[in-house]
């Protein structure tokens, strides 16, 4: 157990240093801005083009992986819109950011690091994948939903548009499409290059866990919600149970890009419900409070699922 301790731990302390520095200092939140551009635009980006890249094109055609994640988050996606249609009496746009707090996992910030830090450079591209297609996923689904929530202004047709352009701007999205692309010619960048993406890609990790950490921090005055604990269950158990139990039912995959699956849906929910609270101007406080409550329940659950990972128990 201090093995598997031992290696989840430190993304946690990490993200605490984050929130402790957040909580303590006085520094203005455009420092945060330029630091979310770097690890949104340039780290993590960096990273998945370089794995990728390296990778055999024939080990990337994994589309039932791809089908069984995206509908492990889709079910989690519904149960937890389920939960919020119940709790708020209807009202959709409620219920949608509800719903990413059950099914939206901080797979930009935690998940690479993570997976690669358990399972080995070898998790890169069913890290990748998820990434990718649970963010087109929830692209396609929240603005929807809040279209026919009934107070967007704008016609289904600009709706969907908006969408499309979203998705093909989304700089993992790109770094995904351009390393698949790359694999597929088998481009390798120049010497310069590659050690410039080496130094993004190092620096991905810990910095978009710092970040984390502060963004948590500097949230406003939190409201506790009624339904937030059976949200993470959703979030925190069930959809890690989906993930797992789907891909082993359609089977013939290789069980670490399982085990990836599974780590990667038992992560907390993302910083990002509460930027689009924020936008929607919808369940703000509650989306708050739900990241951090979130982050906390995952100290226990992401190394439990650690733990049964390298104790044979899922394998």
């Amino acid at each position: 157990m201090l093995g598997v301790l031992n290696l989840a731990m430190p993304f946690f302390l990490l993200i605490f240093l984050g929130y402790a520095s957040g909580r303590v200092t006085k520094i203005s939140t455009e420092g945060l801005t330029w630091m979310n551009f770097f690890i949104l635009y340039l780290a993590l980006p960096a990273l998945f083009f370089q794995l990728l890249s390296e990778t055999p094109f024939e080990e990337l055609a994994e589309f039932d992986f791809v089908f069984a994640t995206t509908t492990a988050t889709f079910i989690a996606f519904i149960l937890a819109f389920g939960i919020g249609w119940l709790r708020n009496g209807g009202v959709i746009k409620v219920s949608t950011v509800q719903a990413l707090v059950g099914s939206y996992s901080n797979v930009g910030y935690m998940g690479p690091g993570v997976t690669l830090a358990v399972l080995g450079q070898a998790a890169a591209v069913p890290t990748a994948l998820i990434l990718c297609f649970d963010t087109i996923l929830l692209f396609i689904l929240v603005p929807l939903l809040m279209q026919i929530g009934g107070r967007e202004d704008q016609p289904i047709s600009k709706t969907l548009w908006l969408i499309l352009i979203s998705i093909a701007r989304h700089p993992f999205i790109i770094a995904v499409a351009a390393g698949i692309l790359a694999a597929a010619v088998e481009f390798k960048p120049p010497v310069m290059i590659d050690t410039l993406l080496t130094f993004l890609r190092s620096a991905a990790a810990p910095c978009a866990l710092f970040a984390m950490g502060v963004t948590i921090a500097l949230q406003p005055a939190r409201r506790f919600p009624e339904e937030l604990p059976f949200l993470l269950i959703v979030k925190l158990i069930l959809h890690p149970v989906l993930a797992y139990g789907l891909l082993t039912m359609i089977g013939g995959i290789d069980p670490l890009w399982v085990f990836a699956a599974v780590l990667m849906a038992s992560l907390p929910p993302a910083a990002n419900v509460y930027v689009l609270a924020q936008q929607y101007q919808v369940y703000i406080e509650r989306a708050s409070t739900a990241v951090l409550v979130g982050t906390i329940g995952s100290v226990f659950t992401v190394p439990i699922a650690i733990y049964l990972i390298k104790s044979g128990y899922l394998g």
